[in-house]
């Protein structure tokens, strides 16, 4: 169990609400934006994402990075020595496919992504794709050393057909890895109250997010599909992540401080799409809930986790 700090002295002050297919070419269709209750949602495919790509989320995720690299002591946990050819499924920003590529000079990464929100000055072996992960791979089979995917829960309806597609475009003795948060905060120590705002909001996200088909809480389901997709030597590590900086532990401590800002910053991005649409709140309703959800992220007493699975696997060397 993760010893909390008794002695802890962060002000809440310091976590504020204002912290800051196919290769498809940029056509109007794809860079003509949606936008919702005062955030803006992608346009290729819309609707299959349910988080904002505007540049308040996209700070999010350069932040929520950092936050995994911490967590996970790198940028991935496959052990590569020398890979040629990368993909990153959902790469978002592309700030993990840009330090990969700084990692591997000699690697050809691709990252694609429903939204052109990547950087168009980036390193000579990183291209960025608008495709939609779901659709039929456009790519060579067998071309892959390495396949990530990170934070795609909540996007993918097929899980299952997505790691047999991975399986099929990773060379034989190449990886697949996948850093997936398994969304439902807890306490190991029962500190948090069952009738808690911020609890009742975790039971509505995961609902909606079913109900939507693309669920949040799927970490004990990725080392199965993984079998069934073909995959051996599949090893499962799972993080246990603070919620705020509530741990003893210095670096856990960080790493919750990370992590609060994050969940403040994205609550409400997270929220608008999955209650507005699948649950038919109106967003006056989602708006005057949050309060009291971010009243009980800050709260020293609540000792909250979420887990994050590091699933990975390897394609046998004699598989055609």
């Amino acid at each position: 169990m993760i010893e909390v700090d008794e002695d802890d002295s962060y002000e809440d002050s310091a976590f504020g609400s204002d912290t800051s297919s196919y290769s498809t070419s940029l056509s109007p269709s794809i860079t003509d934006y949606k936008y919702e209750n005062g955030r803006r949602y992608h346009a290729f495919r819309a609707g299959t994402y349910i988080f904002p790509n505007d540049e308040r989320e996209n700070d999010r995720l350069d932040l929520q990075h950092q936050l995994l690299v911490m967590l996970f002591e790198g940028l991935h946990r496959v052990p590569l020595k020398n890979p040629q050819k990368i993909l990153d499924i959902g790469t978002g920003t592309g700030i993990w496919a840009l330090e990969m590529a700084d990692k591997f000079p000699s690697a050809e990464v691709i990252g694609n992504d429903l939204s052109p929100i990547q950087p168009t000055w980036v390193p000579p072996n990183l291209r960025f794709e608008v495709d939609d992960a779901e659709a039929t791979w456009p790519y060579k089979k067998n071309s892959f050393d390495y396949i990530h995917t990170r934070y795609m829960v909540g996007s993918i309806v097929h899980w299952q057909r997505l790691l047999n597609q991975a399986f099929a475009h990773t060379k034989p003795g190449g990886y697949v890895e996948l850093q997936e948060v398994h969304s439902g905060l807890y306490s190991e120590d029962n500190s948090l109250d069952p009738n808690s705002a911020v609890n009742k909001w975790m039971d509505f996200f995961v609902s909606a997010a079913r109900l939507h088909q693309r669920p949040v809480d799927i970490g004990p389901e990725l080392k199965p599909m993984m079998e069934k997709a073909g995959f051996i030597n599949i090893k499962v590590e799972i993080f246990r992540l603070p919620s705020s900086p509530w741990p003893k532990d210095p670096k856990l401590k960080e790493i919750g401080a990370f992590s609060l800002v994050n969940w403040l910053d994205g609550l409400e991005g997270i929220s608008l799409f999955l209650f507005t649409k699948l649950l038919k709140w109106s967003p006056e309703e989602v708006k005057a809930f949050l309060p009291d959800v971010e009243k009980d992220l800050r709260k020293k007493e609540y000792h909250l986790l979420t887990d994050v699975y590091c699933v990975w696997g390897q394609k046998p060397h004699d598989a055609a």
